[in-house]
């Protein structure tokens, strides 16, 4: 191929991969006038929702501002686990002892529950369970990676084996890392399909589903809520927020003062030959890294492809120009990937919250379940089942992320300002890292 040929595929398309093996869904049937529940948001936690309150007997109606599934949930790297996003995260610093025992026991219950769910229920998901490895950006960090690994054996009980530079070949095909680890409980699944699973499996339940319905007010109507939409008004007894890193001032200006939305990238390469991903991702395995601005990368569900992610530079930037800086940090790992193209690009906002941990609770005359802090896949889902059981006075025990301290960022009012100065702070330190490290 030739060096100055295009870096992007003749066909590539600026949306999710995923999109090509389930694409987001319209849905403009006209609104019920009254229901019992109305879930805003259709991603994980509110489908999950919808299913658990359908199927003990309630009126569900499902609203999305855009097509059913075209926001962060089909948009995500669809990797799965436990309780590991506390502890990597940092959200263990600064809580109490009692309450983080509680939110990793529940964490622990999401992995369990996802997996139970897509089992039980034969969802179409590409569900795939083959660990995770987490590489030391710089060699001063590879101590610091082998204790944190301790602390996941310790306190989540899953399975973490320490890799050196010269054994790390085994789970990736790469001499950028310093060494180590890998978890064994993690995994992946095709999130498209997953979220078209659970809209199918919600319908069945008999949970209503409406696109294009953009919700402006909640409004308290007697002891009902009355919700404004942008397709007419629906009257309910309860209302459940399930908008995450979608969250906006408009229908809940206090909430969305305390969920920070930050943009996420990804690409995939255009097929590769199945020998060289096998040399590259050793036995398919979910990758990331101990930088401050990491990366996470996985090959897709079908073993064909690629699938890279990371934030390219300081400034949110247009899908296209994202592709381009996202290959060349790609390289610096696989060079081996420089005669390939990209074909897909795209971004989605995450749901970040200022103590990195998720919330429940009840704000702008609703319930409200956000703040997945990059680990929604599972413990979205499990929350939205847990509001659910929250709702119908079914749950077996008090969920230990429903508490009354929800932290917002000082100045904060729903826009995230200060993103690209903590981004070049993240940023410049990883470079002191990795040049004196």
């Amino acid at each position: 191929m030739s060096q100055h040929a295009s870096v992007l595929t003749s066909d590539f398309r600026a949306s999710p991969y995923w999109w090509e093996a389930a694409p987001p869904e319209t849905c403009l049937d006209p609104l019920p006038p009254r229901t019992e529940v109305v879930i805003i948001g259709s991603g994980y936690a509110g489908l999950n929702a919808a299913i658990e309150l359908a199927r003990h007997g309630r009126e569900v109606v499902v609203l999305d501002a855009e097509e059913l599934g075209s926001g962060a949930s089909t948009r995500t790297g669809g990797m799965i686990s436990s309780g590991q996003k506390l502890v990597v995260g940092g959200a263990i610093k600064g809580i109490d002892s009692a309450l983080f025992e509680r939110m990793i026991e529940d964490s622990i219950d999401s992995f369990a529950f996802i997996q139970r769910l897509v089992r039980d229920e034969r969802l179409d998901a590409d569900l795939a369970i083959h660990g995770r490895f987490f590489g030391a950006h710089c060699p001063g960090q590879l101590p610091k990676l082998f204790e944190m690994g301790d602390i996941l054996q310790r306190v989540t009980g899953v399975n973490v084996h320490r890799l050196s530079r010269e054994k790390q070949h085994s789970v990736i095909g790469s001499d950028f890392y310093h060494g180590g680890i890998l978890v064994d409980d993690y995994g992946g699944l095709h999130p498209a399909k997953y979220h078209r699973a659970l809209r199918e499996l919600a319908r069945r339940q008999g949970a209503l589903l409406h696109s294009h319905a953009r919700v402006t007010a909640i409004d308290e109507a007697g002891a009902d809520r009355r919700v404004v939409t942008a397709r007419g008004n629906i009257l309910a007894r309860d209302v459940i927020i399930a908008t995450n890193g979608y969250t906006d001032t408009l229908a809940t200006p206090r909430l969305a003062r305390h969920v920070v939305p930050v943009k996420s990238y990804q690409v995939a390469t255009e097929p590769l030959p199945a020998d060289l991903l096998e040399a590259l991702i050793p036995g398919g395995r979910m990758i990331t890294d101990s930088r401050r601005d990491l990366i996470y990368a996985r090959p897709s569900p079908d073993g064909t492809r690629l699938l890279f992610g990371s934030r390219p530079g300081l400034w949110q930037i247009g899908d296209r120009e994202a592709a381009v800086k996202l290959r060349r940090r790609m390289l610096e790992i696989w060079p081996e990937l420089s005669d390939y193209r990209i074909s897909h690009a795209w971004s989605g906002k995450v749901g970040m919250t200022m103590d990195k941990t998720a919330h429940v609770g009840e704000m702008d005359n609703a319930h409200f379940a956000v703040g997945c802090n990059g680990n929604g896949v599972a413990l979205m889902s499990w929350l939205g089942h847990r509001m659910a059981q929250k709702l119908l006075d079914s749950q077996p025990r008090p969920l230990s992320f429903d508490r009354e301290s929800f932290p917002r960022p000082l100045l904060y009012n729903g826009r995230p300002w200060f993103l690209p100065v903590v981004s070049g702070w993240y940023r410049l330190r990883d470079a002191l890292d990795r040049r004196f490290g």
